[in-house]
């Protein structure tokens, strides 16, 4: 029986950001796209089928979700994460990146200092910069292909910078840590320790790999709940970005309405009724859809590691121990960044996301999105194969 996740979708002509926005964006017409964070794959059934009943109905007033959405949350975090939320600290989104950008006019004033960890994310250097606040890294240790913390560079930067904010990244993108119990408890207490508020972006908690156990940030300790903002969305888990559904808990009530006062100012009001009805479909009914899903991209894993081992000599995968994004390191090679990024993406015409963007510590890699069919992972390792034995750069033809 086939795979439904082999199969290939056509995406184009359908307002697709990661297929249809190629030469607008300055890229090759006929470029692999393997950027964005979205998937390639179809949302499941039930998401599907709910928003399908709901568009029958054909009225799509001003919404706003009643208890059961809330039930539908609590049940999930519970069996996915063993995480006990409480219905007053949900405040909706329509998107993790919109929070983020409120939370920190709601959380800090202009010219205050907001720590980060790069490479990551990079939405989070620009939600500060934008804003106003002033952009302060502690950057990851990277040694023997894995990443770490450097704890006493990030208390002493809080020190020195009177930090007010650290947005954390748990799973972290693009480096695919899943940060652990004794990780989590130290940057916690010294967060508590300088008067730091934590925002938590945990929006690929359900993307973690054997081995290893998502962790929600404000569970950690009893004292990070009253100190932490986390961040969620159904829109990495089931594929569900473009219907605009986050869900932000918040347990400190000073910091839950300071941040309800923030969106008010911004306009946003009623969420997308769309974006309610996926989330509650998916979190009810998506169990067994995620974890085929989950097996899948474990396998898509295996295909790179040894693809890369094997056939990309100078080329090296970082580990992924969460999140569908790998992490791969050029440096080997002794390709300057614009030199790198000419060549996958006009040669082997691979539209990837450049290490650089990703902040200090991002130079020499790029980050490649594997949820897709394994047919299209096979043609971009053979493209980027390909490119760099004709460069005379690594690897040969097979």
């Amino acid at each position: 029986m086939d795979n439904v996740f082999d199969e290939i979708i056509e995406r184009g002509n359908t307002d697709s950001l990661k297929y249809d926005f190629a030469v607008r964006r300055g890229k090759p017409a006929d470029v692999l796209p393997l950027w964005v964070a979205d998937m390639d794959f179809r949302a499941p059934a039930c998401v599907q089928d709910a928003l399908a009943a709901r568009a029958r109905h054909g009225i799509f007033g001003y919404s706003d979700s009643r208890e059961d959405y809330y039930f539908v949350l609590r049940e999930w975090f519970k069996r996915r994460h063993g995480w006990a939320i409480k219905e007053d600290w949900l405040v909706k989104s329509p998107g993790v990146v919109f929070a983020l950008y409120n939370l920190i006019q709601a959380l800090t004033r202009a010219g205050e200092a907001v720590i980060i960890q790069q490479p990551v994310y990079y939405p989070f250097a620009d939600a500060v910069n934008d804003t106003g606040r002033v952009l302060t890294v502690n950057r990851l240790v990277y040694k023997n292909g894995e990443y770490s913390i450097d704890f006493d560079d990030f208390e002493d930067k809080i020190s020195k910078n009177r930090v007010r904010l650290f947005i954390a990244c748990n799973p972290h993108n693009p480096v695919g840590r899943v940060w652990r119990r004794e990780e989590l408890d130290l940057l916690g207490r010294i967060c508590l320790k300088h008067g730091v508020i934590v925002i938590s972006d945990e929006v690929h908690q359900d993307f973690i790999y054997a081995g290893n156990r998502h962790l929600v940030f404000a569970d950690i300790n009893p004292e990070f709940p009253d100190n932490t903002v986390t961040c969620t969305a159904p829109s990495k888990t089931f594929n569900l970005a473009g219907l605009k559904a986050s869900n932000i808990f918040i347990a400190n009530k000073t910091l839950r309405d300071k941040f309800r006062k923030q969106l008010t100012s911004t306009g946003y009001g009623e969420p997308n009724v769309m974006g309610l009805t996926a989330c509650k479909a998916a979190c009810r009914e998506g169990d067994v859809w995620l974890d085929n899903l989950l097996a899948y991209l474990a396998e898509n894993i295996a295909f790179v590691r040894e693809f890369v081992r094997e056939r990309l000599p100078g080329v090296s995968m970082v580990e992924p121990e969460g999140t569908y994004l790998i992490w791969l390191d050029f440096n080997a090679l002794g390709l300057g960044a614009r030199e790198l990024d000419e060549i996958i993406l006009s040669r082997a015409k691979l539209w990837l996301d450049a290490g650089t963007m990703f902040g200090a510590g991002g130079e020499g890699f790029q980050r490649i999105n594997i949820a897709c069919p394994r047919a299209i992972l096979r043609e971009a390792f053979a493209r980027l194969q390909r490119t760099l034995a004709e460069k005379g750069i690594a690897g040969k033809i097979l």
